[in-house]
């Protein structure tokens, strides 16, 4: 699985954005960095990215909202918050989480399309395409038996056991942790644990504040965070991988293409080459195929013409090899040595000797066998004629001219002896 690059935006214009590099478990696998944009960007290629933004401009509620609403969620819920909203509604964005199984309330993240707006804009500025987006303070732990808290520069995020997370300012640190308690504890007044996680200079300013509600919690238990918050976040990364809690601001039209649509766009060039190496290759084979036609048709009619000079009077060709062979084996006279077969042989013999040399036509005749030869000049028809004389066979130049290039003239062939 691919690697993280978990990335927080700045608060402010004039702040730096800061990130760090995680694998697909959480495990952190370089320290924080802080730098512009670009400068993160360039730690993008090959990994997942997810961007954080401002809690405080993110409003995390779970309003009520009837189970039957279903794939309408999109719809009501900014009417069941509309009375707690100062902003108009069309100004803002609604992001739906998970619905806990058994509960009547959802989870809901609330901001302005403004800020949604520049956030994007920024990171697509930089080369960036993240394809998630959370409130960081979404990414603060939950902890069943305890109340986490975030305190971080002059702000203060509180994740109670059961509720929604709330962002504050760090002056109203003690109004903060005290909506942490859990609700309807026991009537001593204490609640359960408070996890912290702040800074040594956060610590050093707020913990008179921290220790005057010591008594409000059955215990409270201090994590300094020598560099930062994100070490602590990137912890999130699994449980965002796999649809938990954290909403993803990412919905509606802020929907990012999905991975198979980014594949398919990268892999198109290919694809589309592919396609016409295989169109290229199918009209290759076609045409091959038609050619392949044209040549049968061909050598279907020379059979049918030489079938036809060879067995005059024969109207059809069909199965001419086997005819052939049959009228061969009557020429031949059951295997004599002075039949048709012989001839045809020491005819083979005598053109191997001669290269250049094709036979045009032949016939066949009372024991002769009158051929049509074409040579390259009169001397190699001369050859021929005296290969066969050497191979015992009667061999006589008949007639013989120029055509072309080349010498044509005819020889008939008997058996040595027969007049």
């Amino acid at each position: 699985m691919a690697d993280w690059l978990l990335l927080r935006m700045p608060r402010a214009p004039e702040q730096e954005a800061s990130w760090i590099l995680a694998d697909a478990r959480g495990n952190a696998i370089s320290a924080p960095q802080s730098g512009p944009l670009e400068q993160a960007a360039q730690r993008a290629a090959g990994r997942h990215v997810c961007a954080l933004v401002p809690g405080t401009d993110v409003l995390l509620t779970e309003p009520e909202v009837p189970v039957k609403a279903g794939t309408k969620l999109q719809q009501v819920v900014p009417y069941a918050l509309e009375e707690q909203l100062a902003d108009d509604i069309d100004d803002l964005h609604f992001a739906i989480g998970k619905r806990t199984q058994g509960s009547t309330t959802t989870p809901v993240a609330v901001v302005s399309h403004a800020l949604m707006d520049e956030w994007l804009s920024a990171l697509k500025s930089a080369g960036l395409a993240p394809e998630c987006m959370y409130a960081d303070s979404d990414l603060l732990p939950e902890n069943p038996g305890h109340a986490v808290a975030l305190l971080e520069n002059d702000v203060v995020v509180v994740r109670p056991p059961v509720g929604s997370t709330i962002s504050m300012p760090a002056d109203a640190l003690v109004e903060a942790l005290l909506l942490a308690r859990p609700k309807g504890e026991a009537g001593d007044g204490t609640g359960r644990g408070l996890i912290l996680y702040t800074g040594a200079a956060e610590w050093q300013e707020y913990s008179p504040k921290v220790e005057s509600v010591r008594d409000q919690f059955d215990g409270i238990k201090v994590q300094l965070l020598t560099s930062g918050p994100l070490s602590l976040f990137v912890q999130q990364l699994p449980a965002v991988a796999g649809g938990g809690k954290p909403i993803n601001l990412l919905q509606g039209r802020y929907t990012p293409q999905t991975t198979r649509a980014v594949g398919w766009r990268a892999w198109r060039v290919a694809a589309a080459l592919l396609a016409g190496l295989i169109a290229l290759h199918m009209a290759g084979k076609g045409a091959e195929l038609f050619l392949l036609k044209r040549q049968e048709k061909t050598v279907d009619a020379s059979i049918d013409q030489a079938f036809r000079q060879a067995m005059p009077g024969e109207q059809s060709s069909t199965n001419a090899r086997r005819r052939m062979e049959q009228r061969l084996i009557l020429v031949r006279g059951g295997g004599s040595s002075t039949g048709l077969l012989p001839a045809l042989g020491a005819l083979v013999e005598a053109r191997g000797s001669v290269p250049g040399t094709t036979v045009q036509a032949l016939s066949y005749r009372d024991g002769a066998l009158d051929l049509k030869i074409a040579a390259p000049d009169a001397d190699s028809l001369d050859r021929v004629s005296q290969a066969l004389r050497g191979n015992g066979w009667q061999a006589d130049l008949t007639s013989g001219n120029v055509v072309g290039q080349g010498y044509e003239g005819r020889i008939q062939i008997r058996p040595r002896g027969q007049s």
